[in-house]
């Protein structure tokens, strides 16, 4: 890339560090969150990973976590934070970027420095960007492979076959849904090739170099990454098994047995245009709008200089199959939209190419530049909005906040801390949580410093301690005996509720640690 190009793309990693790294704790840990940092306790404090074939998805996450860790020597699980964690997914963030000029003569340099603008500042690259899943890790992976495939392509060495082979390894070893993007990949290329010999007649821009030798190496390479992943470093080889049979589960959900089910559109109407009955409105519309206008440029072949008819066809094959494909699976949560939409952001690029090139009059060209960089500037400024406040990053009125933990379960956490400040026993007071299993995440995570204590998914038969969790669909009454008091009523998440019992005796020690009330004035 020249000098331009290069300046442009270090700006554009400078907005995303800004947009990413800005308050990280300003949304409170989601369910998730707390349950994969819970994960990478077990490895950071035993040294033990696990795959399971039923939750959780797979070890990329917990493993470049540990790595990461260690490069900025962390200190122990009770003192990590929010911020801490959330930070491996930013840098994966921003690898997306980082990845762009690896296909730079495939797209175009200029499309390839506005495509990373629009990655930098896309509100849901940025929301998911600061959130501890695997779906950040999942769309770096999947581009890193069609980017080595690309440069494969491009110069038919063996280390960039051997690179997308490692790329496909690691998307296999981050979620079970790759087999979807790799699935959209295959039929994207083949839609491709016929195209370009039957539909264009003219063959591809540049014949595929195939060594089959190279191809089997490639394949050999995602192996072996798959199997130390997914057996933890040659500690469990069940997981080899288990990967496989990870897939009924997984289908079963897919098909329809989960709450996550939601109709075709759902996606789409959480980036074109999401209004709640009160709140702002938020959209990525001009995102969608600019990766049509890219998508009929590819097909018109109206492409700026220096691009790649053919890649930037297979782009969009693959971006169009791989969206419908997540549209017609009725098991949705709304961050699996990044793997379709890190293709439409492409596009967009190669759109917003196109207008401006449309006009051959500087003057025309200067207003649209003008045009394009305010609907930027509005989404740079709506992804602040709904990342980094505190009003909206945790608000159900955000479309990317799904089944999202309240505020208010920062306050029963901060309650049971100042609580638990008031016994003799600090730390060591006896906490115990009674709720379903799938309901009181991400209080682990908040509670991780209390050792005494447990978690159940009913009432035991010995429910009483100094502070008991309890949810309110066991109806609990907890405080009939009058040995206890129930101190306050908490929404964990959307339509979550938690009682807080306490000790009489300890909730009278806390009573004494609080200021005197402020004379009447």
């Amino acid at each position: 890339m020249n000098r331009a190009a290069t300046l442009g793309l270090l700006l554009a990693i400078a907005a995303a560090l800004v947009l990413r790294c800005s308050q990280p704790d300003a949304r409170p840990m989601h369910n998730d969150e707390g349950v994969n940092a819970l994960k990478f306790k077990t490895l950071w404090e035993q040294g033990v990973y696990r795959y399971d074939p039923d939750e959780y998805h797979g070890p990329t996450l917990p493993y470049f976590t540990l790595g990461w860790m260690k490069l900025i020597r962390a200190p122990d699980f009770a003192h990590q934070t929010e911020g801490r964690l959330r930070f491996v997914t930013v840098l994966f963030g921003i690898g997306l970027i980082l990845l762009l000029p690896l296909v730079a003569d495939g797209l175009g340099r200029r499309t390839s420095i506005v495509a990373a603008f629009f990655t930098a500042i896309s509100p849901a690259m940025v929301f998911y960007s600061r959130y501890y899943i695997h779906e950040m890790l999942l769309v770096f992976f999947a581009f890193a492979a069609f980017a080595c495939v690309w440069r494969y392509r491009r110069s038919g060495n063996i280390r960039w076959a051997l690179l997308a082979g490692a790329a496909a390894g690691l998307m296999q070893s981050t979620k079970e849904t790759f087999v979807l993007s790799i699935a959209a990949a295959g039929i994207a290329w083949a839609a491709n090739e016929f195209w370009n010999w039957r539909i264009a007649a003219t063959g591809p821009a540049q014949p595929w170099r195939w060594n089959f030798k190279h191809v089997a190496a490639a394949v050999a390479v995602w192996g072996v990454v798959a199997v130390l992943l997914f057996s933890s470093f040659f500690t469990n080889w069940n997981g080899i098994a288990d990967a496989v049979r990870t897939y009924l589960p997984w289908l079963h959900r897919a098909q329809g047995a989960s709450p996550h089910i939601h109709p075709w559109s759902f996606y789409l109407e959480r980036l074109a245009w999401f209004h709640p009955a009160k709140g702002l409105t938020s959209s990525e519309l001009f995102i969608l709008v600019l990766a049509v206008f890219g998508l009929v440029a590819v097909f018109r072949s109206k492409l700026p200089s220096g691009s790649n008819i053919s890649f930037a066809r297979f782009i969009v094959f693959y971006t169009v199959i791989l969206t419908a494909i997540y549209s017609v699976i009725a098991y949705k949560t709304p961050w699996c939209l990044l793997n379709f939409y890190h293709g439409m952001i492409l596009l967009a690029g190669v759109g917003a190419v196109a207008v401006v090139d449309c006009f051959r009059k500087r003057v025309a060209k200067f207003a649209v530049g003008i045009l394009l960089a305010a609907g930027a500037a509005q989404l740079a400024a709506q992804a602040w909005q709904l990342s980094t406040t505190t009003t909206y990053s945790a608000d159900p009125r955000n479309p990317y906040a799904y089944a999202q933990t309240s505020r208010d379960a920062l306050e029963l956490v901060a309650k049971v801390n100042a609580i638990a400040a008031a016994s003799p026993q600090g730390k060591e007071t006896e906490v115990k949580v009674m709720a379903p299993e799938s309901e009181y995440g991400p209080l682990p995570w908040y509670l991780r410093n209390f050792d005494n204590g447990g978690w159940w998914s009913q009432i035991p038969p010995e429910p009483f301690a100094p502070i008991m969790i309890v949810s309110t669909k066991f109806d609990a009454q907890l405080d009939r005996n009058k040995t206890h008091l129930m101190a306050g009523l908490f929404e964990l998440r959307p339509g979550a509720f938690f009682e807080l019992y306490v000790e009489t005796n300890l909730w009278a020690g806390y009573l004494k640690t609080l200021p005197p009330p402020a004379p009447d004035q």
